[in-house]
């Protein structure tokens, strides 16, 4: 098919496609990976596993992030990113799917977004709005890292999957795991971040007025020492139709994107980023099953203009109360 009969939105399509080819390759990784210890910093031999079936083998592919070796590579696949914009712009899944080569049916998460700036803090360009997603990564601290979690990254993005804020944060106790393979926090990440007073207080302002979406949404805000009215959060780990896919238990992120989604996250390093976005489109694909559930248990939505305009009445009776007095 010729580009002058595809749609306005293919042709966009077409257009990002085209520049997402033309990103260059990161500097390569090194074939050690670091791995914290309490007294210092050990450095081990990484062990490279054998490579899924229907991936090939590139030369000289350098690797995305440091500690990552990248010998294989999956095809080209739509990212959370692109798929919020291609819902933005209903785009079909089986047109995304035409574009990279793939069936419509499994997708990978790769980065996307261009606009995406690591560490920034507050957006100076993206708006909140009334919805925003959040995801935090942690790290291990104490002498049982495993069992003792510090806040190490905080993302939140908006409705439509932009970044609204991210940064590193200083934890106040020594890391003693940095849980690199999976959080993709290193030492050198951490050096110069923001402190947890200041990140906690960004979030805190941004949470205000806002309706929050999450999975298992409490861990992060008790990383965070935050709170948030009950009835404006939407956890998508505590979704009836979502946990029905885990057997009625609590459903992971990773196991709901690729069965809801047809997407693949966290094959390695997380990214927070991109996990906000995934949850948040988890709650677009059944934005009117939470609204309905959330109905069940609030009752109906709070009309904050209603509610403004009732105040100021009453207001407005008792000052005729007191002037006939």
């Amino acid at each position: 098919m010729e580009l002058k009969d595809l749609s306005s939105n293919w042709k966009k399509l077409q257009a990002t496609l085209e520049a997402e080819k033309t990103r260059s390759l990161k500097r390569k990784a090194s074939d050690d990976i670091l791995q914290p210890q309490k007294n210092g910093i050990k450095r081990v031999k990484a062990t490279v596993k054998p490579p899924p079936k229907g991936t090939k083998k590139l030369d000289n592919v350098q690797g995305k992030r440091m500690g990552v070796v990248a010998s294989y590579l999956k095809p080209a696949a739509p990212s959370a990113s692109l798929a919020l914009w291609a819902e933005d712009n209903d785009i079909p899944a089986k047109d995304l799917a035409a574009a990279y080569g793939t069936s419509s049916g499994t997708s990978s998460l790769q980065p996307f977004k261009q606009g995406d700036k690591i560490n920034e803090g507050l957006s100076s360009t993206a708006d909140a709005g009334k919805y925003i997603s959040i995801d935090c990564e942690m790290v291990g601290v104490g002498p049982v890292p495993d069992n003792e979690s510090a806040l190490a990254r905080v993302s939140i993005t908006n409705y439509h999957g932009d970044q609204i804020y991210d940064s590193f944060v200083q934890p106040k106790e020594a890391v003693t795991d940095y849980r690199t393979f999976v959080s993709g926090v290193t030492p050198q990440l951490l050096q110069g971040s923001r402190t947890f007073e200041t990140v906690q207080a960004d979030v805190a302002a941004l949470l205000q007025g806002k309706i929050l979406i999450g999975h298992s949404v409490k861990n992060d805000l008790e990383a965070l020492l935050l709170g948030h009215p009950k009835r404006d959060i939407r956890d998508t780990s505590r979704h009836p139709a979502y946990r029905q896919v885990a057997g009625g238990k609590t459903p992971g992120l990773k196991r709901l994107a690729k069965q809801i989604l047809k997407v693949d996250i966290q094959g390695g390093e997380h990214s927070s980023i991109e996990d906000a976005r995934a949850t948040m489109l988890l709650f677009r694909r059944e934005k009117d099953g939470f609204e309905r559930e959330h109905q069940k248990r609030w009752g109906a939505p709070r009309n904050t203009e209603n509610s403004a305009d009732a105040e100021k009445g009453r207001a407005r009776t008792k000052k005729k109360k007191k002037a006939k007095k």
